[in-house]
């Protein structure tokens, strides 16, 4: 919502600095009033910025989000904006703000990563390479898990289970209760754990940032031996494992 007001914000001051321009008599002084040509631009600008305010306070606040599909999802920001739809589910507003804010993270840790690298290595070096590879197969499954969720969540509906426990709710079983419940606290436990998993996925990426800063020898073998790239691989490899 921030954004949005920022944008209405830069909107109205565009429109006003536009008027401005146009009506003030110390620059292009357009004046209402003087002769039928100025009156009918002085009016016909003052009518199309009520119009454009209008149209834009619409847009930014009110109109709903385009909702992209889950295969149409493909930068950093379409994350940003498929996840803020579920910011304002009850149940999942702590975890969306956490897996938010680890987008905003994963994006500044690649970006720090890749300039260290490219202060220690030339591109065309094997070390280069293997660095390069091993954090970007990362940055894919930090997005995986976060697509993973957004799937989840695409098939959610919150008011649904907000009536569990109701004051209608009683006309139901108890058995049909639980079983809505169960697939309820399911959902919460794998976004939970994706959202942990990807915690675990940043701290990695801090370790290793750690020690490519204390690297001494630049050699294959000390490369791959370097604690944090085990670990790295070894998560790689499970998850690879995991979607066979």
């Amino acid at each position: 919502m921030g954004t949005k007001f920022i944008k209405l914000l830069g909107l109205i001051v565009g429109v006003a600095v536009v008027n401005v321009l146009v009506l003030s008599p110390g620059l292009i002084g357009v004046a209402i009033g003087e002769n039928a040509l100025s009156t009918a631009v002085g009016i016909t600008l003052l009518f199309a910025s009520a119009l454009i305010l209008l149209y834009g306070s619409y847009v930014l606040l009110f109109q709903p989000p385009v909702i992209l599909p889950i295969k149409e999802i493909v930068t950093h920001e379409d994350y940003v904006v498929s996840l803020t739809r579920y910011r304002r589910v009850k149940t999942l507003e702590q975890d969306i703000s956490i897996a938010l804010a680890q987008l905003d993270r994963m994006n500044k840790k690649q970006s720090t990563l890749f300039n260290v690298i490219n202060q220690r290595f030339d591109p065309s070096e094997l070390s280069y390479k293997k660095f390069a590879s091993v954090i970007q197969e990362v940055e894919k499954l930090f997005y995986l898990n976060v697509r993973s969720v957004l799937i989840r969540l695409n098939v959610y509906d919150g008011s649904e289970y907000s009536s569990v426990g109701s004051s209608g709710s009683d006309r139901f079983s108890q058995k049909l209760l639980q079983e809505k419940t169960n697939m309820h606290n399911e959902l919460l436990s794998f976004v939970k754990s994706s959202v942990d998993t990807n915690e675990e996925i940043l701290l990695k990426l801090d370790k290793l940032l750690l020690e490519i800063s204390r690297l001494d020898s630049y050699e294959q073998e000390d490369i791959e031996n370097m604690a944090c790239m085990q670990e790295i691989d070894s998560l790689i490899k499970q998850t690879k494992f995991y979607k066979q």
